[in-house]
């Protein structure tokens, strides 16, 4: 059953929760066996979980002997080849002692945009949480062009969320909550709860890049929790470092309430 507030992500039966690559890469990737802590502790009591993360070309770069994040979409599929086979394992490992098995999932748009392959998408997916697996999601970079791309693993995980009727998105990101404006600003306020039919034209949530391994932001959380809440959807936008709390449903992040009466689900192009 959706989640309608925070405090039922405790008792969700199906979960997607959303790393960037600036919490789980290069100096950061200590934060991955703490988050397979906390998605272990969920799965224990009986939630089906869906992890979808980036990292994939920020973990490759090192291997790559790169100074930094290529621009070139070549190298960075490059990057993205080599990469995600490390943080596949990265998290293989830390999920070993829980004795919890995960598995790839890598989609492109077309995937999505595909009846027949969403529609495998969507079994395979199931079949995985039936099986108690933690499916690992990420966008292919190595066959996705400019053009295809999902551009961001925040709309990626609205979308996975959407497809497999999850109970609630959680967002990971850098800072506890989204804020009014950005929060180095004065007069910069958290947001507790925003309501599905709130008008967000006043608040500034920027669409600045995070860092040099991240794409995401404010804006493109905000944007995707709109999205995944209009079809219904509870999202919790906070810290990378409260996501034990965030599962646990305890009162911190902002909550975007979901539709009493959700929308046509979007395609990916609509969004």
């Amino acid at each position: 059953m959706t989640a309608r507030t925070r405090a039922e992500l405790a008792h969700a039966a199906r979960i997607v929760v959303k790393v960037g690559s600036s919490s789980i890469s290069g100096e950061s990737s200590w934060r991955i066996p703490m988050i397979v802590h906390a998605l272990a502790a969920a799965h224990g009591r009986g939630c089906e979980i869906v992890l979808v993360s980036s990292g994939a070309i920020a973990t490759g770069i090192p291997f790559l002997d790169l100074d930094a994040q290529p621009t070139d979409l070549a190298t960075q599929q490059a990057a993205a080849a080599v990469g995600q086979n490390v943080l596949v394992y990265r998290y293989l490992e830390a999920l070993r002692p829980f004795h919890i098995v995960a598995g790839q999932v890598l989609l492109t748009t077309g995937d999505l945009e595909n009846a027949t392959s969403r529609s495998n998408a969507r079994r395979a997916m199931d079949r995985l949480l039936g099986l108690r697996v933690i499916p690992i999601v990420n966008e292919n970079d190595t066959v996705a062009t400019q053009e295809i791309r999902f551009g961001d693993n925040d709309r990626l995980a609205a979308l996975v969320a959407q497809l497999i009727q999850a109970d609630a998105l959680i967002l990971l990101s850098d800072v506890e909550a989204l804020y009014t404006k950005p929060p180095t600003e004065p007069g910069a306020e958290p947001i507790d709860v925003i309501a599905a039919d709130a008008d967000l034209s006043g608040l500034e949530f920027g669409a600045t890049v995070v860092n040099s391994v991240g794409t995401g932001g404010a804006a493109t959380k905000a944007s995707a929790a709109r999205l995944a809440a209009a079809s219904g959807i509870g999202v919790l936008v906070t810290s990378a470092d409260l996501v034990d709390s965030a599962l646990k449903g305890v009162d911190i992040g902002t909550w975007f309430e979901p539709a009493i009466e959700p929308a046509v689900e979007a395609s990916v192009g609509a969004f």
